[in-house]
Formats: structure tokens, sequence, C-alpha cells
């Protein structure tokens, strides 16, 4: 297969995914053939995702919805999903929803003294490799 074509049917199937937050966006991006995950730079403004767009050319994006521990919807679970509205709406790309409870804990863990920007990122993989295992059972 030529390189072109191949590297064209690879980013057709590449996903975004975001940990939507007040003062960053962790950003990920995963290959759901291969169930696999890796972060990203996180952004601090919405303005920056388009660049992301152009360069990944996703087939689809995810969003983690935070919910309290019992998984109940709160103030950050709208904005969350306000945030994926605007993204669908932005960019015309199927936008799913994964329930992110505890992927910030998991992050912190996985990066004990790491800079905090780096967390986010990491949570956006978390959530995206959740995605991917949601979507494979």
């Amino acid at each position: 297969m030529p390189e072109q074509a191949r590297t064209a049917k690879t980013q057709a199937r590449t996903v975004l995914a975001f940990d939507f937050g007040l003062k960053r966006i962790g950003v990920a991006v995963g290959e759901p053939e291969l169930r696999t995950a890796h972060p990203l730079p996180a952004v601090s403004r919405f303005e920056e995702i388009q660049p992301l767009i152009l360069e990944w050319q996703p087939a689809s994006l995810v969003v983690g919805l935070p919910t309290s521990a019992q998984g109940l919807p709160h103030k950050m679970t709208k904005q969350a999903e306000d945030f994926a509205r605007r993204l669908e709406k932005r960019f015309k790309l199927p936008v799913a929803r994964v329930d992110e409870r505890y992927t910030s804990v998991e992050a912190e863990s996985r990066l004990r003294g790491v800079k905090r920007k780096a967390i986010d990122s990491v949570a956006a993989q978390l959530i995206l490799e959740q995605y991917f295992d949601d979507a494979a059972q």
C-alpha cells in the first residue's frame, strides 16, 4: 500500500480524547484497532483544539464526564457536557462521553512528582483507554 494511502487510512481511525478542566484541557490521541492511547500536551483554551484536529484528523472525539463517586452528575458534569456539545458543533465530529470517575486520581498515582500539566493529559489517556475497553466488550 502506498505510504500516502496508509497514512490516510490510519488517520481516518484516530480518536482524540479530552479531560475537560477549567484551567487546562488534557488531550490524548489513540487508535481503536490497537486500543492504545498516548497523552499530548494539555491546552488551556478551546481555540487551541483546532490545530490538533487539523494535525491528527480524528474520526471521532471522546470527552470525559466527571461525576460523583456514586455516578451522579454535578456542576463540572454540566460544564464538560457543554464542552462536548461545543466540540460537536464546531468540528462536526461524533463526540462520545465516558465516565471519568477516578481518572485524575489514577493519573496522579502514575505520575507522582511530575508537573500538574502532565496529569491532565494522562487523565485524557485513561479516558480514551476506558473508551476503547468499553467498545471492545
